[in-house]
């Protein structure tokens, strides 16, 4: 079985990886690999946020009471991301190399202090606070 930090953690670093690919391929001009990557990128993305959204913070809060603490703020900083989402979207049909490195350096950064968070913070206090942690890991991984 697997921990909530260890499995959640290991998909943030999956999503850099993807992340990473798809804006070295923008750089380098390979839009057609890019926007494969980029899409892959979200869904995985997307996937995760679901995940969390869905089944790990409202668990989270019925556990513990708490429903304007760490999962609020990550909820806020998810429809931020979402936003960002969109905007690269236009960039990467657009071809525009600048736009969507610019706005991809702004998507890596929020991503890092997010991510942290969850990985210092939030996640631990889960694995605290869920019985059924490995449980609901399980299910996400089926």
């Amino acid at each position: 079985m697997t921990s909530i930090p260890d499995y959640m953690t290991a998909k943030h670093r999956e999503c850099d990886e993807v992340f990473s690919l798809a804006e070295s391929n923008a750089a380098a001009g390979d839009w057609l690999l890019a926007a494969k990557n980029w899409q892959a990128f979200k869904d995985e993305l997307l996937t995760h946020f679901g995940q969390e959204e869905e089944t790990l913070f409202p668990a989270f809060e019925q556990a513990t009471g708490m429903t304007n603490g760490p999962t609020h703020v990550m909820r806020m900083e998810h429809q931020q991301m979402r936003a960002l989402l969109q905007d690269i979207d236009q960039a990467m049909k657009g071809q525009d190399k600048n736009t969507y490195l610019g706005l991809s350096e702004t998507l890596m950064v929020m991503m890092q202090q997010h991510n942290m968070k969850e990985e210092m913070m939030l996640y631990p206090m889960m694995a605290q606070h869920l019985s059924q942690g490995e449980d609901i890991i399980e299910s996400f991984k089926a």
